[in-house]
């Protein structure tokens, strides 16, 4: 029989955030897979864990999913942990993960630290509905259409920088969504934790006196449903309905679909839409 992958989550600071079910299968796993094997050997110093490390990162992890597989068939059972927080959020053991699962090998997920939620329950944010987005892409024309998608996102959005690239992030997301609220949480859970509330703009101030220290987490508001109503409507309202109905039929939808569509972009019923159009071909 195959093994199992355990994707176990670690502490994201402090030490003593790891749980029972963590530390008895660091115990008995028979491979230990790390981000970091330096790393993860202090954790495993600390509790007096005594197992074999193999590497697991950015850089490898395609190749060594293979051979991490070709062990798991063989019935090794390995721990997948990541240099902090829970493997496969913005890290490699997703890859690993979905080819296990592709292959029918079981994967089992060991709950713990995630930075994301600890700095969304101590954001102050709304937490009923938000998105995680992780790092934003470096390639300006992705990190531009992501951008652009979260200028319409209505839930709070979570984000991960480092503190070299705080201050460009910060400042592309001013330019693209404006001015938003934003907690600035950082070194979650050790002694100089700090959870700031404040302002994209505001926090830009800040960073040109001062340079960023930690790994960040961003909780920012997302957009306001009735702002973003009245600038589509705004937009529409340069159209004429036959350019309005026409801009639809050249994406490939029928007049009647088209109408429709017009209908609800400008808050009117379908049969406004219709008699204005028979008026302007009358005319």
């Amino acid at each position: 029989m195959s093994g199992t992958l355990y994707l176990c989550a670690t502490p994201i600071g402090n030490l003593s955030d790891i749980t029972l079910r963590v530390l008895e299968t660091l115990k008995s796993a028979d491979l230990i897979a790390a981000e970091d094997t330096r790393n993860t050997l202090k954790l495993l110093n600390h509790y007096k864990i005594r197992k074999p490390l193999t590497s697991y990162h950015e850089h490898n992890k395609y190749e060594k999913a293979d051979e991490l597989i070709a062990k798991l068939r063989e019935g090794v059972n390995i721990a997948l942990v990541t240099d902090a927080g829970t493997p496969a959020i913005s890290d490699p053991g997703e890859v690993l993960a979905a080819r296990c699962i592709e292959q029918g090998i079981r994967v089992t997920s060991l709950p713990g630290a995630c930075a994301l939620i600890t700095a969304l329950t101590m954001s102050g944010m709304s937490a009923r509905r938000f998105c995680f987005e992780g790092f934003l892409p470096k390639d300006k024309k992705e990190r531009t259409h992501i951008l652009e998608q979260l200028r319409t996102e209505e839930r709070t959005v979570i984000l991960y920088e480092a503190p070299h690239h705080l201050k460009a992030t910060l400042s592309d997301l001013e330019k693209a969504l404006g001015d938003r609220k934003v907690t600035l949480c950082r070194e979650l859970t050790k002694r100089f934790e700090e959870a700031l509330p404040t302002t994209l703009s505001r926090a830009l101030d800040l960073y040109e006196t001062q340079e960023p220290r930690g790994e960040y987490v961003l909780v920012m508001e997302g957009a306001d449903a009735g702002e973003i109503e009245a600038a589509a409507r705004a937009q529409f309202e340069t159209l004429s309905l036959e350019e309005h109905v026409a801009q639809y039929e050249e994406k490939g939808y029928s007049r009647k679909e088209a109408m429709r569509l017009v209908a609800a972009d400008r808050g009117v019923s379908r049969r406004d839409v219709y008699q204005a159009l028979v008026s302007a071909q009358e005319e």
